[in-house]
């Protein structure tokens, strides 16, 4: 019915009640009006007949019966997708930190910015998730173990710094070891928390040199699929971005830092994970903003009895009303 699901949906069957006293009251109506036809004096029926419509006199008894058809939809317990806040779930938030974050095509830097939305991400998700913060340049650590603590991500995150290469696996890697051991804390096995791993990057992995190596981006990628661990990944930049760096002769030297859609979109299918882009600080915020969405929150069947059970009460008190007030008395 309406495309509900019901608890219990034998009590659907009182519509049938319902639709018996409808039927009844249509019936009482129609025998009236023959019993009034057959009286002689036409003059003092129509002294004695109410004054209001004919149709305003069945006004509270459909809005009653309107009523009961609501109630007992609510006590048959209908059942909808509803949206609530996960208790439990974790996620590690990974940060490229190579050099090529230095760029500033995104204002004020690319890591400036990046720092800043990681901020709000954090302060974003729902409060029952676990986060943790893995840095990676040419090698990844761990620098917050996943918590419920939101500062003390967001006081890592303030502190990160830049170094050389990119080491996209190890730090794929590093992110797997630590959702896995809060699973092994938490319980383990089907008792883990969903997991997801939050990927941003400006750049192409340098460490290895292949992406198919033992512990490169797309062997780490598939390992966190078979671990049902997707990695959403963000490809943060433009493609006119570049850094100052010193050259072979000791003099700064202007180098290209363009973004890699395709590597980082290729990690995000692996694992089975979303591939998403920005080159803004107001587009890495609206990334995040989905992010929040998809992790922060589940779909589940719930209950959705009090809107019924509401309408249902409120069509009977105004037919009670209105019935009092045309008829001065109940219908």
């Amino acid at each position: 019915m309406f495309g509900l699901d019901f608890a219990s949906p034998w009590w659907l069957l009182f519509l049938l009640v319902v639709i018996g006293i409808g039927g009844g009251y249509a019936y009482a109506q129609v025998r009236r009006r023959k019993d009034a036809m057959r009286f002689s004096n036409f003059d003092l029926l129509e002294k004695v007949a109410p004054k209001q419509p004919e149709i305003v006199r069945h006004v509270p008894t459909a809005l009653v019966l309107v009523g009961l058809l609501l109630l007992t939809v609510a006590l048959a317990g209908p059942l909808t997708d509803q949206r609530v806040p996960r208790n439990r779930a974790t996620v590690v938030l990974v940060v490229d930190v190579s050099l090529s974050m230095e760029a500033t095509d995104v204002e004020p830097s690319r890591l400036a910015a990046a720092q800043e939305a990681g901020r709000n991400f954090a302060e974003g998700l729902t409060p029952g998730i676990n986060l943790g913060l893995v840095a990676f340049a040419g090698t990844a650590s761990v620098l917050v173990s996943p918590t419920t603590n939101r500062e003390a991500t967001k006081s890592a995150i303030d502190r990160l710094q830049l170094s050389e290469r990119t080491a996209t696996g190890e730090a794929i890697f590093a992110a797997i070891q630590s959702i896995d051991t809060l699973a092994s804390v938490l319980g383990g096995g089907e008792d883990a928390p969903p997991a997801r791993i939050v990927l941003l990057s400006d750049g192409k992995e340098t460490v290895p040199e292949s992406p198919d190596d033992p512990r490169g981006a797309y062997t780490a990628a598939r390992q966190a699929a078979a671990k049902g661990i997707p990695v959403s990944t963000i490809s943060f930049g433009t493609a006119y971005g570049t850094v100052v760096i010193d050259g072979a002769d000791g003099s700064p030297q202007q180098v290209r830092v363009p973004v890699d859609d395709p590597s980082l979109q290729e990690i995000a299918d692996l694992s089975g994970g979303s591939f998403f882009t920005a080159q803004s600080l107001e587009e890495l915020n609206d990334v995040y903003d989905t992010l929040e969405e998809q992790i922060g929150y589940e779909v589940v069947r719930g209950d959705a009895s009090g809107p019924w059970m509401i309408a249902g009460v409120l069509f009977i008190a105004a037919g009670l009303a209105t019935a009092v007030g045309t008829r001065q008395r109940l219908p």
